[in-house]
Parts: C-alpha cells; sequence; structure tokens
C-alpha cells in the first residue's frame, strides 16, 4: 500500500496512544464501582435508551465501514452500496421481534449460544459455538488490520505499532470492567466519531463537485446500470452476509439482555437502526464517486482517496481519532463477548478447575496474540470480513428458524450447517477472486458458464445459506 506520510510515525503513534489511554482511563475509573459477574455479562440487565443505543451503534459500526463499503461499491455498483447498508442494520430491525421473543423465553440466559445448548443440546450447541468464537476472531483480526493499515497510509507507522497500542489498550479496560466498560466507552466513542463522520461528510461533499449520481451517470453508468449484474449478485451477497454475521454477534446479544426492559430494548434498536443505514450508504457512495474518478484506485483506499485528496493535516488527525474510536468500540465487543461465551458455556465443553472467568481471559490473551500477529501482515480487510460472514450465513436459517419451529432436531441441524458450510467454502473465491476450489482449481474455469465464474461470492454464499433448507425439507 502506498503511504502519504501526512504526519511522522512519531506524531501519529504519540495520537494513537493518547487516545487510546483516554480510553483505557474511562473505562477503568468507571467500572470499579461496578464489579461483580452480573455486571461483566449483561450489565446487571440495567442499560437505559441513550447507553444501549450509543452503544448498538459504536459496537456496529468499527473501522470497516471506512474499507468495506467503498471497497465494494468500486465493482459491485449501487447495489453492493445498497445491500451493505441494509445489511449492516437489518439484524437491529430483526432483533426488535427475535431479542423479546427470546428475552422472555429465556429470561435469565446471557447468551446466544446459551439459548442454542437449551434449545437443542450439546452437539449443535459446540458447532455454533465454535462458529461464533471463529468468526468474532476474525472479526478482530479485519477491524486491528484495518486501522493499523490506514495508519501505515497516512503516516508510514509499523503496522505492529498501531496493532500493540490498539490490543493492549482494549484488553486493559474490557477485560477489567467487561461489559460494563464497554458500554460506558461506547458513549465516548458514539459521540466522538459521530461528530468526525459528520466533518468527514461535509468536507467530502463541499470539497467535491463531483460527489453526485450525475457525475457517477457520466463517468461509470454501468455502476448504477439495472443491467449490471453485479449490481445484483453484490447487492443480495453483501446484504445476506452481513446481516447473517451480526444476528450471531453475541456482543449484540449481550445488549439485547443487558437492556432494562423490552421497551428500551425496542426503543434502541430502532434508533440504532435509523443511525446507521444513512452512514453505511454514505460511506459506499465515496466508493462509487473514487472509482468514477479513478478507476484504477485501490478499493480498500476508495473513500480516502477523496477525503485525503489534499493531504490535509487537521482531516488526517481527524481520520486517526475518528479509526481508532471506531476500531476500540468494536474491538471491546468482540473481547467481552468472547470472553463471556467461555465464562457461561466453556464449562460444557472444557474441563477446568478453576475459574472460568481466569480462563476466559487466558484465552482472550491467547486470541489477541493471534490477532497481534495476523494483523501485522496486512491482508485485505474485505476478504477477511468476507470470510467471517460465511460461516455465519451458514447457520443463520437453522438456527433462528428453530425458535419458531419446533420440527427441527439436533441432529438434521447439525447436518445441515455443516453441508452448507462445506459447499459454501468450496465455491468461496481466492484471495484474488479469479476462481475457487470447485470453479478453477479442482475442475478448469473453462467448465463453467462465464456469470459462475464471475459470480464466486454470490455463489458462495446462497449456496451456504440456503442449501440447508434441503436438509429441513428431507429430514
Amino acid at each position: 500500500m502506498e503511504e502519504l506520510n501526512i504526519l511522522s510515525k512519531y506524531s501519529s503513534t504519540l495520537l494513537t496512544l493518547v487516545v487510546s489511554v483516554i480510553f483505557v482511563f474511562i473505562g477503568v475509573i468507571y467500572s470499579k464501582k461496578y464489579q461483580g459477574i452480573n455486571n461483566y455479562l449483561v450489565a446487571n440487565r440495567s442499560i437505559g435508551i441513550f447507553s444501549l443505543t450509543t452503544s448498538l451503534v459504536a459496537s456496529a459500526l468499527g473501522t470497516w465501514i471506512l474499507f468495506g463499503p467503498a471497497s465494494a461499491a468500486t465493482w459491485g455498483g449501487i447495489g453492493a452500496v445498497i445491500g451493505y447498508s441494509l445489511g449492516a442494520a437489518f439484524p437491529l430491525f430483526i432483533l426488535i421481534y427475535l431479542g423479546e421473543k427470546i428475552r422472555d423465553a429465556y429470561p435469565k440466559a446471557k447468551t446466544l449460544i446459551e439459548v442454542i445448548r437449551l434449545r437443542f443440546g450439546s452437539d449443535l450447541f459446540k458447532l455454533i459455538m465454535f462458529l461464533s468464537i471463529f468468526y468474532m476472531t476474525i472479526f478482530l483480526i479485519a477491524e486491528v488490520t484495518a486501522v493499523s493499515l490506514l495508519i501505515k497510509y497516512i503516516s508510514g507507522t509499523d503496522l505492529w505499532v498501531t496493532s500493540l497500542i490498539v490490543i493492549l489498550s482494549s484488553l486493559i479496560y474490557t477485560l477489567y470492567g467487561g461489559l460494563r466498560a464497554s458500554i460506558f466507552t461506547d458513549n465516548f466513542q458514539f459521540i466522538i466519531f459521530g461528530i468526525l463522520l459528520v466533518i468527514g461528510f461535509y468536507y467530502l461533499i463541499s470539497s467535491n463537485n463531483d460527489f453526485s449520481l450525475e457525475y457517477i451517470k457520466l463517468s461509470k453508468p454501468n455502476l448504477l446500470s439495472s443491467s449490471y449484474l453485479p449490481n445484483f449478485t453484490a447487492g443480495i451477497t453483501f446484504f445476506i452476509a452481513v446481516a447473517a454475521t451480526n444476528l450471531f454477534h453475541q456482543g449484540n446479544w449481550q445488549r439485547v439482555y443487558a437492556a432494562k426492559d423490552n421497551k428500551v430494548l425496542k426503543s434502541s434498536l430502532i434508533i440504532s437502526f435509523i443511525i446507521i443505514i444513512p452512514i453505511v450508504f454514505f460511506m459506499g457512495f465515496s466508493g462509487l464517486v473514487a472509482v468514477s474518478k479513478n478507476s484504477n484506485i485501490i478499493p480498500d483506499l476508495a473513500f480516502f482517496s477523496l477525503l485525503l485528496k489534499d493531504n490535509a493535516l487537521i482531516l488526517s488527525i481527524i481520520l486517526i481519532i475518528l479509526s481508532i474510536s471506531l476500531t476500540i468500540s468494536s474491538v471491546d465487543t468482540l473481547i467481552n463477548a468472547i470472553s463471556s461465551l467461555i465464562v457461561v458455556d466453556g464449562k460444557k465443553i472444557i474441563k477446568f478447575k478453576g475459574n472460568y472467568l481466569n480462563l476466559s481471559k487466558k484465552i482472550i490473551i491467547i486470541l489477541s496474540l493471534i490477532t497481534f500477529f495476523i494483523s501485522s501482515q496486512g491482508l485485505s480487510i474485505l476478504y477477511l470480513f468476507l470470510l467471517a460472514d460465511l460461516f455465519c450465513c451458514a447457520a443463520v436459517l437453522t438456527i433462528f428458524y428453530s425458535f419458531y419451529s419446533k420440527k427441527l432436531n439436533d441432529k438434521n441441524s447439525f447436518v445441515a450447517i455443516l453441508l452448507g458450510l462445506s459447499l459454501g467454502l468450496l465455491l468461496f473465491p481466492t484471495p484474488d477472486f479469479s476462481k475457487s476450489i470447485i470453479i478453477g482449481i479442482i475442475f478448469p474455469i473453462d467448465f463453467f458458464p462465464t456469470y459462475m465464474s464471475n459470480s464466486l461470492l454470490f455463489l458462495s454464499f446462497v449456496t451456504a445459506t440456503f442449501l440447508p433448507i434441503i436438509i429441513w425439507r428431507f429430514k
């Protein structure tokens, strides 16, 4: 990735450290008076509308919004923009109904995995717990990778430096204060990145005369055309991928159970839904404009190519503060979410004589070391997210349909999910999106119609998501 070097390495590292330490200080000081396992896992089920709303939004909008939507838009067109924005918000809409249903049916539960164990039994519960932890670990890696790449792009700072600061700061206050600390810091992170996003959006609109649909129609009309196939395939793919993933995000389910009552939960979810859609849509739209200006733009840098086109120092500082706030708000959620799964359900899988809270912290530290190592390699952010999304897609229909139908049992659900995941992985594209295990590796690409080889991502997600239904029908 090219580097702008608008800020020095020292300045960007110092800024990253200062912002991170502020969040550590806020999280630790606040959570001192809220200790205990119930505060750690579900914030004592006492969170009101404002805190729950800011936390839901802050947890959902990680650094991925600076990369993913704009990157997808450069090749997926307006369909990818719409699919991404609706997919990011849709799970919150579903949780308005599903969250209340599960809270009422399992009032003492603390995690979605715990509910699945109570509903199905041990085999399926273990599979979903593995898929959830794997997905959230990949999500963690992608978030830290994203912010590290961004700060390297702005200042040339080594990836490992940013990774280390972000991971350590998030670990310190989250492992100490749990969900209470995560939600409280989310309040500040929401306000900070909310203000900075508005500033960034205002700058893009006011400084780019070409920031419009008319310009895109003139320069890249195919990105808006109804005859452009990726507008449909990308839109459906990203809607399925992002929506399914967020329904399995344990951080969301912790907040469902942390709400003071169902009224608070419903109001917070509706407000969060309304906030998230325009933010993600705008980020995706910036990718359409960026690729219309420069067809050779690096997809992951689409948004930044517009915002930092004049190498503005102030905008670079704003972007670093924005990215750190977005990253830590999602990283602390992921850390606490994984920890909560181990605390609540770890005893059903791991035989351990000691305290499962301490065990969860040790496992989180190990996962953080893995995250640090991989995030320092600078892998493709969008590809990492898509791989994590696929795992959730294979399970989403089976698991959530089961709460409305008693016909699905543990064995059939287990087989259905594994079948969907296996075939989805066989069709999932390689990092350059040119081939998959089946199309291009096992069998030559020439054996398949062109539309199949050009729609590998779409085929893999549709297969993983909908193939399990066959098992339901022939159980």
